[in-house]
């Protein structure tokens, strides 16, 4: 009987050894698990959501950039730009003009996304988060067949314009004040087709312009002007973002470098320019 019960006591001894043994073993399988968990949560970067929409703000009297077509609607080489990206990135894109002196405003209040409208980076790098530069573009003075003013040293005395807080102002302001300071006036207005007009009748001498822009009023024929051979500047256009909003930067970023890989850009600048005259990709 003794025997039996010394049998029956070991058996119980040795049930509780394995029985502690499992529980020690469960518990530190799920101590390593829950420390897996936790790292692969630690590790695992959170992707941001895609916004559903873009809203870009532009100058309307900015052609070919973006401006109202004859039909009324917006178009431009820009606007058809940021088209194709929403259409690759399944967002609506919400084209929105503004007036040009009140851009920071509304990019800050977030009245729209971005700034995309042959907006010059230059000067401009430290206010915005841009994009890679997609475009070269040069500052350039505009006058008159009959004006008599061929060169810089010409305007010694005239009346120049410009429009306000545009490239071009910049450039004469900051970049060539002893130019400047030769002028007789630096008129400043809203847009250039007040400028474009203020030249034709007689108002003012000469306009300070993107030469892009420029080249392409003097294709359609719908100013009798030229082009000086000095240039005041040289430049590059970028979409420019809130500082610091680098998640919609770099969504906006792929899709262009796509598209300049794979050779849509290119066909977008022939359909504005003629020929392609894009830079992304090429330098």
């Amino acid at each position: 009987m003794k025997k039996i019960l010394k049998v029956l006591i070991l058996v119980v001894v040795i049930s509780l050894i394995f029985v502690g043994c499992s529980k020690s073993d469960s518990n530190n399988s799920d101590a390593n698990n829950n420390s897996n968990n936790n790292n692969i949560n630690e590790e695992a970067p959170e992707t941001p959501e895609k916004p559903k929409t873009l809203t870009v703000g532009f100058d309307q009297n900015f052609p070919p950039m973006g401006f109202v077509g004859d039909d009324g609607e917006f178009t431009g080489f820009d606007l058809d730009l940021a088209a194709e990206v929403c259409r690759r990135l399944d967002m609506e894109l919400i084209l929105q003009p503004i007036d040009w002196g009140s851009k920071d405003m509304e990019l800050n209040s977030g009245n729209i996304d971005c700034i995309w409208n042959g907006f010059t980076m230059n000067g401009r790098e430290e206010g915005y988060t841009w994009t890679e530069p997609y475009m070269d573009n040069e500052q350039v003075i505009v006058v008159r067949p009959d004006s008599g003013i061929e060169t810089l040293a010409d305007l010694a005395g005239k009346i120049v314009c410009v429009q306000i807080d545009s490239s071009a102002e910049a450039a004469l302001e900051k970049d060539r004040p002893e130019l400047t300071a030769t002028f007789a006036e630096l008129v400043k207005v809203a847009d250039y087709d007040i400028a474009l007009m203020d030249l034709e009748t007689g108002a003012v001498d000469a306009v300070a312009m993107d030469e892009i822009v420029a080249n392409y009023r003097l294709e359609k024929g719908d100013i009798d002007m030229v082009i000086l051979e000095e240039g005041i500047a040289s430049e590059q256009y970028g979409v420019g973002f809130k500082l610091g909003n680098t998640d919609l930067r770099d969504l906006i970023q792929s899709e262009l470098e796509k598209m300049a890989a794979d050779g849509t850009m290119a066909e977008i600048s022939k359909k504005w320019f003629g020929k392609d005259i894009t830079t992304l990709g090429k330098n």
